[in-house]
């Protein structure tokens, strides 16, 4: 379950363009072992994590987990409005990359603070600024700042709910061509094995990174999740996630999680965590939204997520073999954490709780 509060569930509702009528939902009863685990590991990273300040990539994803941590069981740490409002709701900014994705990912938790909890304004007015300067970039041609398959999970959720929020076609528009770009004309989506290349410099070698495919999987999972199906940008959009959820679905490991290479099994070969924790994520959202087979992919669901809640989490609530920042397969070891493997272990609990009686 989730816990919006009335003025969430308002403001979710300006989102999607219908009208909420349900009062919010209850939180999380205590008995509810996946609530558990997200309350244990969002904690224990706040409590010993490091470099917790920016407003980074990594912190964003963080943050966007420790949100929907608090939807899903109505505990809240109060660290995210802190972290946000001291850093003045502000993307970091490179005058030389004025438009470098990884600098846009912060908008992605404003906007769930904008839409779930305090739909103040000045949240998103950087974010609004950056995306608006963006779009009359990619007008004059400029449609390559999606070079790299991490991009889509840092930019494009943002992109589709501006776009939708302030009813905006051009917005929308703009995020079709820069996805576009990076399917099509770089081609880092292969057709041929459902996934997703890293980069240009990998098209055509077979490394397929479980990260880099898992930003891709929770990118297109966020957007499907906002955009309403009369939208025609939708259908492709479905099109990749099914295949890349079909193929996943064979790759997955027999002890749950998939390989750090996900079609070279002896290329560091053990437990990796955050492309894991992306994809249950992103297949348990699709079982949830009925466009998933749950006979089919149910059971790989409850693979990933025993492997990352019993496995990758320790007791004390440490999320571990979370592969160090890197742009290609790596190995990881027990203890390696970072804050954007916590942030999806969190977005994939809300996921998994839904799917769970007594959740």
């Amino acid at each position: 379950m989730r816990f919006l509060g009335s003025r969430g569930l308002i403001a979710a509702a300006a989102l999607a363009g219908t009208l909420v009528t349900a009062p919010a939902a209850e939180a999380a009863p205590a008995s509810c072992a996946v609530a558990d685990a997200m309350v244990s590991a969002g904690n224990y990273w706040l409590e010993h994590g490091t470099n917790l300040a920016a407003p980074d990539w990594q912190n964003a994803t963080f943050h966007v987990g420790n949100l929907a941590t608090v939807r899903t069981t109505g505990v809240s740490n109060h660290k995210t409005l802190p972290w946000a409002k001291a850093n003045g709701y502000l993307l970091q900014n490179d005058p030389k990359r004025p438009f470098f994705p990884d600098f846009e990912a912060a908008g992605e938790a404003y906007l769930d603070l904008y839409t779930y909890f305090h739909p103040d304004p000045p949240i998103l007015a950087d974010l609004r600024s950056r995306i608006s300067a963006e779009v009359a970039s990619v007008a004059q041609g400029h449609d390559d700042y999606w070079n790299y398959v991490d991009a889509l999970n840092m930019a494009m959720p943002s992109f589709a709910r501006i776009g939708l929020l302030d009813q905006d076609e051009s917005i929308l528009d703009t995020m079709q061509k820069l996805f576009h770009h990076a399917e099509k004309e770089i081609g880092l989506f292969d057709e041929a094995t459902g996934l997703w290349y890293r980069d240009a410099r990998y098209v055509g070698t077979g490394t397929f990174w479980a990260r880099g495919n898992g930003w891709a999987l929770a990118a297109l999972t966020k957007v499907l999740q906002v955009l309403p199906a009369s939208d025609p940008r939708r259908p492709e959009y479905l099109r990749v996630f099914t295949k890349m959820a079909n193929t996943l679905r064979f790759t997955q490991r027999g002890d749950g999680f998939w390989n750090s290479d996900l079609l070279r099994p002896w290329h560091y070969g053990g437990p990796e965590s955050s492309g894991t924790a992306m994809f249950t994520y992103g297949l348990a959202w699709g079982v949830n939204a009925g466009i998933l087979d749950a006979a089919r992919f149910r059971p790989v669901v409850d693979r990933g997520w025993k492997a990352l809640s019993t496995k990758a989490l320790r007791p004390d609530g440490r999320f571990g073999y979370v592969q160090p920042v890197g742009a290609a397969p790596g190995p990881a070891k027990p203890a390696d954490t970072a804050a954007y493997g916590v942030g999806a272990f969190l977005l994939t609990g809300q996921q998994v709780a839904n799917l769970t009686p007594g959740c």
